[in-house]
Parts: C-alpha cells; sequence; structure tokens
C-alpha cells in the first residue's frame, strides 16, 4: 500500500512527520509532498511535485484549507481509494468537489495517527 502525505514536514514535533514515521512503521510506502524541500521521517525527501508517474492507494492531508484547492486536479489526476482530512485540514466544500469528481474513493475527516493506532489504516 501507498500513501502521499501532501503538506509533509521536515520538523519532527508536526503531525504530518509523524504520520511518515508512523506509516513507514507498519510497511507502508510513504511519498511526502510539501512546500519545502528536505527530509522527513525515515529520511525520505520530501517532494516539491507530484510525479507524473505516481500510483498512491491512500491521500492523506495535513494542509490547511485555503491551500488545498490548488491541489484538486492532482488528487483527482490520481485517483486515491481513499482521501484522509486530518484534524484541522476539513474542508467540506473541498471534500464534495473531490467526491464528485472520485465517486469511488472514500473521503473522511479522520486522524491518521489514531487510524494507525486502531490498526484501521
Amino acid at each position: 500500500m501507498s500513501t502521499l502525505i501532501i503538506g509533509a514536514s521536515s520538523k519532527p514535533d508536526r503531525y504530518a512527520y509523524e504520520a511518515a514515521r508512523r506509516l513507514l512503521a507498519i510497511g507502508e510506502t510513504v511519498y511526502p509532498l510539501g512546500y519545502r524541500a528536505g527530509k522527513t521521517a525515515g529520511e525520505l525527501d520530501i517532494l516539491t511535485s507530484i510525479p507524473a508517474d505516481l500510483a498512491v492507494d491512500s491521500i492523506t492531508l495535513y494542509l490547511r484549507p485555503e491551500l488545498q484547492e490548488e491541489y484538486f486536479e492532482q488528487i483527482v489526476a490520481l485517483a486515491p481509494k481513499r482521501i484522509i482530512f486530518n484534524p484541522g485540514t476539513e474542508n467540506p466544500a473541498f471534500q464534495q468537489r473531490l467526491q464528485a469528481a472520485l465517486p469511488q474513493a472514500e473521503i473522511m475527516a479522520a486522524c491518521t495517527l489514531v487510524l494507525i493506532n486502531l490498526d484501521q489504516y
């Protein structure tokens, strides 16, 4: 399974960093995407753009609502099975647009870290 983290961070005190660390620990392939290049958990390079050939099962958002719109077309093109809006990223209008564009996707407001802890990821 593979996950794209939108809003990845090189700062260990950020939830996106911890999500990368825990996803790696459960064997997930992780693609961290952020505004600034750097390293995140597992010494993964933070991508500053989505590779054209990327395929992912899940996308987990750690990006404030006002910054999400610029990723709409890219998210739709990836056609993930699941999109997780973590606490603080909830955006009902954006979630509805994504659901209309990706009717097969599970779009949820949840916490990636909690899902991992409950073995529901």
